[in-house]
Order: C-alpha cells, then structure tokens, then sequence
C-alpha cells in the first residue's frame, strides 16, 4: 500500500475502494478528542465552554485544533453570534450525524469486550 503526502496514490484508489473508504473515515476520526466531541454534540448545539468543561482537562489550543478540523472536514457547524462576548455553537452537520451510527457500534464493543 503506498500513500504519498496527500494520502492514497490513485491506483491504490481505484484498486481499493472498501479499504480507501475505512481509511478516509479513520482519518476525518483521527484525533483524540474528536469521538468525544461528536458523541457530546449528539442531539444537541453547544457551547465552546460547555465542550470544555466536558472534556475537562484539555487544553484550549488543542480543542480549537480539534474542532477547527472537524469543521474543515464538513462534520461539525460552527455559529457565531455577535454579541459580548461573542457566543460560538457547534452542532452536528447531516455529514457528522452519519458518523454516530460508527461511534454507536464502537460503544456497543467496549461494552461487550472492555
């Protein structure tokens, strides 16, 4: 399997669609934070400082990291609203609440073999 910079040559594409769609989800999922956040926004927008505190000990710079990725990836929305101080929401987008499904059967196996 070669992979250049920017991820899976076209032949390995082309050759291996099934293990190029695990990886391509495996990527937008990478970081560690991340399943954390989608299962938290689950059902439901939040605030910055709500997504903080829930997570606990993280620090700011790598929860914008996260969540600026997420947003990127078309996973995650963010609203921000002009007020003092300014208020920022995340909710899930359609893209993101396709992913629960995955973070549910993962839950489903750590309750079985954890």
């Amino acid at each position: 399997m070669r992979v250049c910079n920017e991820g899976f040559d076209k032949a390995f594409i082309d050759e291996n669609r099934d293990m190029y769609a695990i990886s391509f989800t495996q990527y937008v999922l990478s970081g560690r934070w991340k399943y954390f956040i989608l299962w938290y926004l689950r059902g439901e927008t939040r605030r910055y400082t709500d997504i903080k505190k829930f997570l606990g000990g993280l620090s700011q710079g790598s929860l914008t990291k996260q969540l600026r990725e997420l947003e990127q990836d078309g996973v995650i929305k963010r609203d921000v609203y002009p007020e003092v101080p300014p208020r920022v929401e995340y909710s899930l987008t359609d893209k993101g609440n396709k992913l629960l499904p995955i973070l549910e059967k993962m839950e489903d196996f750590g309750k079985e073999y954890g």
